[in-house]
């Protein structure tokens, strides 16, 4: 099991969003008060090419341990200031399948959509930090580390402290890509 370590929102497009003392999770739509909640899309380039598209980037979920690594590098990063609504310690986020759900505290559920694609905006936050968290793999693939995206399957509020319940998909497991 793994834990929530802090839980971030913002009611404006920004990149980094004010860690909260709670969060509340919608059904189907995301993070109550978030500027990404909706049932379509709702980053400037996805609405871009094309608004009625499914939000599969309700929930944003980064392992503090990256931010563990990056301080090792040189980078100061604290939650919420990469821009994701839960922070998390003690999953592998990276290497769950899609479809895995998570339980975040009592209540709420989320469903394990894909990667997080992130944009040039990180280099703007810190210079050099966007070659930090993509790369290449041995044979050339890109490898994305700047956490997960999710939709919101069962709502609830969740809050530093919670703990994190995987339930793994059914077989065979497919590999997260980005979304």
């Amino acid at each position: 099991m793994g834990v929530v370590t802090a839980v971030s929102r913002d009611e404006e497009y920004t990149f980094t969003k004010p860690v909260r003392s709670s969060i509340t999770l919608l059904a189907g739509l995301g993070v109550e008060g978030d500027v990404h909640q909706g049932v379509t899309v709702k980053h400037r380039s996805r609405v871009a090419q094309d608004p009625t598209q499914p939000n599969l980037r309700q929930v944003h979920l980064m392992h503090a341990e990256l931010f563990d690594e990056l301080g090792e590098k040189g980078f100061a990063v604290a939650p919420g200031e990469i821009g994701e609504n839960v922070t998390t310690r003690g999953v592998d986020l990276l290497g769950l399948p899609t479809g895995t759900l998570l339980h975040l505290g009592p209540q709420a559920v989320v469903e394990v959509t894909g990667l997080r694609n992130p944009c040039v905006q990180i280099e703007a936050f810190s210079k050099g930090l966007l070659k930090e968290v993509v790369g290449k793999g041995p044979d050339g693939e890109l490898i994305r580390r700047a956490g997960i995206m999710s939709v919101v399957l069962v709502g609830g509020v969740v809050s530093p402290g919670d703990e994190i319940r995987v339930e793994l998909p059914p077989l065979p497991h497919k590999p997260l890509e980005k979304v």
